[in-house]
């Protein structure tokens, strides 16, 4: 791009540009006018104490809290009663096994509270105990979602009714501890190449279960290594065929196996348990890895939802081919995700309340003989944290609606619900995972050398949330899902097909978002129009258009050398980057429907404040796109950025209220450094001053 076609209404664009460059020159050989304080530092002191929005915090937490709210406050303060069910900093990786199993069956035989009666009827209330029971501990946390989502949920997802009734009692009161053997040692984001068979054999109306090779053992499996009765083991169903020589392969079913003995725990015949051991986090759960021969299970334990095999060996399902059962099975399993993405969010809200209340508690330097200033008031501090605080709260709406989504898909079973919420639970976990990783560490730096203390706690919250990148779906295949769907949907628009909920902006005004930038638009500059929210969602959807429709037409290009496979991989970054681009449209869709239907006036005002910096963010970071295609002017460019760094000041004004609204109890930040108060008493005491 030429500099001439950045400049603004010029007849002779030409010459300005050599004008330009001379005033440029001319810089380097004027001598600088002695310095003299900024008259927007001024302004911004007056800012401070005149432009601070006043926020009622009792309205904006009722805002947040949610419905589920009073079920979540009933297990925080069951554990809070119980200090022998509360973990120690520390605590060694065999006792932490054992505390995590003493705590889930207290939750569910002492405070009566039973997840696995939400799986299926009520997933909201699933998740709000899942959230809850994972801020008390993050091990509790992933033990409960192994024993009632995930062994529990594949007895009910793709199981009928006469595994319910065998299964269902013992999986809700805990007298059935179970896993869920997916992942191998070769295989985990490729589950169609698992190697683990399951073999009819028609004399004896058996299943046989067998691990071929070291490859196909069971690895990373949770609740195996200690606690463990079942597993929900997947395997290749392998049916004999009339040739002896040959054999059927159904591909990928899931099978009951029973591991070790319901009154002895002993293990049982034909089955090899090893522990996956110390791990970087997470060590009250207990990780083991599995391996089978021969290992014989009745018939009935096939989970036949979608494929069943009869007593002659005859394999009947109401899907036509491998690879339609497969998309089923698989397509019952999202709950994992959508878990994930609303447990992720917690974690971030408890990060970022430590970070923040912190940099509001300590002083450091500030004006010659004056007092020292907070660290929150430091620019450099501010653009560290209030765009992370901005963030969580634009993932606390989007895991919501994912929540919400998910909740009706799962009493509709509406095939274009499961194919959306399918692609959105991907995405959302994908990007809000990576983020808090990433955030949990610039937040332990904003806390300098006090955030390195394990009892300050992030050190643990990033150790133990830093394998949500990776299971469920590692966020690099996930992100990559979002892109194919994508990809599905683009090509359906120009076939007349039709498109899903989350791209319905693709059929509405994709023409648009793909037409040249208006050049009087792409220079409007002013707070009104940046802080505009249609200005604010075009500009990202502008950005998905563009990057879906330049993909798409470098990977028809490249597969006419390299086949569908490698144009995928050579355009793999490109696809990376789209799927990211479409998830951040869709966070900030949510966001501003958040704002739109506060009730409360103030609360409002806050939230779009904060909606306002989310978005402004997101296209300040990437002003290259939006730059090197003509759709921001550099003099837009640079209000957007100036924009971006007084809300950042603005929302720390109000940073306070806005962690409030979080109502996350002091017992479970825990952190001293975050205490409201008498934090460096907590702290102190800690190490032992009296």
């Amino acid at each position: 791009m030429s500099p001439s076609q950045t400049l603004e209404d010029e007849s002779h664009p030409s010459i300005t540009a050599v004008n330009r460059r001379i005033q440029r020159l001319s810089l380097h050989l004027t001598p600088l006018p002695p310095f003299q304080p900024s008259p927007q530092l001024h302004m911004l002191e007056c800012a401070k104490a005149a432009n601070k929005l006043e926020v009622d915090k009792a309205s904006l937490q009722c805002y947040m809290r949610g419905k589920n709210r009073e079920l979540q406050e009933k297990v925080i303060n069951f554990f809070e009663s119980r200090p022998d069910l509360q973990t120690p900093v520390g605590i060694p990786m065999e006792e932490h096994r054992e505390l995590c199993m003493r705590q889930i069956v207290a939750l569910v035989r002492d405070a009566k509270i039973r997840p696995f009666r939400y799986v299926v009827d009520d997933p909201a209330k699933y998740f709000a105990i899942t959230e809850a029971v994972g801020s008390i501990d993050v091990s509790l946390g992933i033990k409960v979602g192994v024993q009632f989502s995930l062994w529990g949920g594949s007895v009910l997802n793709l199981g009928t009714k006469k595994h319910r009734d065998k299964y269902f009692d013992g999986i809700d009161n805990v007298d059935y501890p179970g896993c869920f053997a997916m992942t191998e040692l070769h295989h985990g984001s490729n589950v169609q190449g698992l190697q683990t068979t399951a073999t009819f054999d028609p004399i004896t109306d058996e299943f046989i279960i067998d691990t071929p090779n070291d490859g196909a053992i069971k690895w990373w499996i949770g609740n195996a290594a200690v606690h463990g009765k079942f597993a929900t083991v997947f395997a290749k169903l392998i049916l004999p065929t009339h040739d002896s020589k040959k054999v059927s392969d159904m591909g990928v079913h899931a099978f009951i196996v029973p591991i070790r003995h319901l009154k002895t725990h002993q293990t049982l015949p034909g089955i090899e348990i090893q522990d996956c051991g110390h791990k970087i986090g997470l060590n009250g759960v207990d990780n083991g890895a599995l391996r089978f021969r021969s290992v014989r299970i009745p018939r009935d334990n096939l989970l036949n939802r979608f494929g069943d095999v009869s007593r002659d060996g005859k394999y009947t399902s109401s899907l036509p081919t491998i690879n339609k059962r497969f998309a089923a099975m698989l397509g019952e399993l999202v709950g994992g995700r959508v878990g994930l993405a609303y447990s992720s969010v917690g974690f971030l809200k408890i990060s970022v309340t430590i970070a923040v209340r912190y940099s509001l508690l300590r002083q450091q330097f500030g004006p010659p003989q004056q007092p020292e200033v907070s660290i929150l008031d430091y620019q450099s501090q501010q653009h560290k944290l209030m765009p992370m605080l901005a963030s969580t709260y634009a993932f606390h709406f989007a895991a919501q609606y994912l929540v919400e989504k998910y909740s009706e898909m799962k009493k509709t079973h509406d095939e274009q619900l499961v194919a959306d919420v399918h692609a959105l639970s991907a995405g959302l976990k994908s990007y809000i995972t990576s983020y808090t990783a990433k955030s949990l560490s610039t937040c332990r730096e904003a806390c300098g050398g006090h955030g390195y203390a394990a009892v300050n706690r992030f050190g643990s919250l990033r150790n133990d949330h830093d394998i949500f990148q990776t299971f469920e779906g590692d966020n690099t295949v996930l992100l990559q899902q979002v892109a194919a769907d994508l990809l599905k949907q683009y090509k359906d628009k120009f076939q007349g097909g039709t498109l899903s909920v989350t791209w319905n902006y693709l059929r509405e005004s994709m023409n648009t978002y793909l037409s040249q930038p208006n050049p009087i638009t792409a220079r409007w500059e002013s707070t009104d129009h940046l802080r505009d929210p249609k200005f604010q969602l075009d500009a990202f959807r502008y950005r998905t258009s563009r990057l879906l429709q330049s993909v798409a037409a470098r990977l028809r290009k490249h597969s006419k050398t390299l086949g569908s496979f490698g144009a995928w991989n050579r355009c793999l970054n490109h696809l990376l980057t789209l799927a990211e681009s479409h998830i951040e449209s869709v966070i900030l869709a949510r966001f501003i429907e958040a704002v739109q239907n506060c009730p409360d006036a103030s609360s409002q005002a806050a939230l779009k404040l904060v909606c306002d910096l989310y978005a402004l963010d997101r296209i300040w970071n990437d002003i290259g796109t939006y730059r090197n295609v003509d759709y921001v002017a550099p003099n837009k460019a640079k209000a957007i950025h100036k924009l971006t760094e007084y809300l950042c000041f603005q929302v720390r004004n109000i940073a306070g209220e806005l962690i409030d609204a979080f109502d996350i109890p002091e017992s479970i930040t825990r952190a001293p450094i975050a205490m409201q108060s008498e934090a460096y008493s907590q702290y102190t005491h800690h190490v032992g001053f009296q």
